[in-house]
């Protein structure tokens, strides 16, 4: 329970945790971030790991000159890189029976979420679920298990991930240090994860508010 509450505390206050890791760690701190989204995009059993806010967030401590941005740009995005690749051949190694595994760090819910992606978007699912939690951390399973073709998940795997490091990194780098973002950070972190989630939320609500057919008399 403590690890929970810790987990939720981070990412909900994960510009102050982020500040804590910097100064008590310094250099490693690089390693550390390299290491949650690289669990984040590779592991699918953590899903609930920061992604968006947290590449934020390090790019906004980057434009106060607490990390160097470029460097936490390159080695995140290589973080994601890996990480996707390690998910995919988990993904490939356990193959369909994990639409019948009964675990419960495998939500059948999410599979099938992205399954109905993948039939949406096709190979660019790896690009476009990088934008989208939980969604983002099983495309690549989800894409092993249908045995995707490597070559081709690979180049959707290196754009998807570099355009999705860039974009929160230096979003943080540029509006990050701005007074307003300074002082209500945490909210604006809170709003991204709302915001990346907001699609998930709608089909939700969505699912539950559409109303039954009528049985044929």
């Amino acid at each position: 329970m403590d690890i929970i509450l810790y987990l939720f505390d981070f990412i909900l206050h994960v510009d102050v945790h982020l500040g804590e890791l910097i100064r008590d760690y310094g250099a490693l701190t690089y390693g550390i971030l390299f290491l949650i989204i690289f669990c984040e995009t590779g592991l699918v059993v953590t899903p609930f790991l920061p992604g968006d806010s947290l590449l934020f967030a390090a790019g906004a401590f980057g434009a106060k000159g607490d990390l160097d941005p470029h460097l936490v740009f390159l080695i995140l995005a290589v973080a994601a890189f890996l990480g996707d690749s390690v998910n995919y051949y988990i993904g490939k190694k356990i193959g369909h029976r994990a639409y019948t595994m009964n675990s419960r760090f495998i939500k059948k819910e999410h599979l099938q979420k992205t399954h109905q992606f993948f039939e949406k978007h096709g190979g660019k699912t790896i690009i476009f679920a990088r934008f989208f939690p939980i969604i983002r951390t099983f495309a690549p399973f989800v894409a092993g298990i249908g045995e995707m073709e490597y070559k081709k998940f690979i180049s959707y795997n290196a754009v998807g991930g570099v355009l999705w490091v860039a974009i929160f990194v230096y979003l943080g780098y540029f509006f990050g240090n701005l007074p307003f973002v300074k002082q209500n950070f945490t909210i604006v972190l809170v709003a991204i994860v709302v915001i990346s989630l907001a699609p998930a939320i709608i089909g939700v609500i969505k699912k539950y508010t559409k109303p039954k057919a009528e049985p044929e008399a």
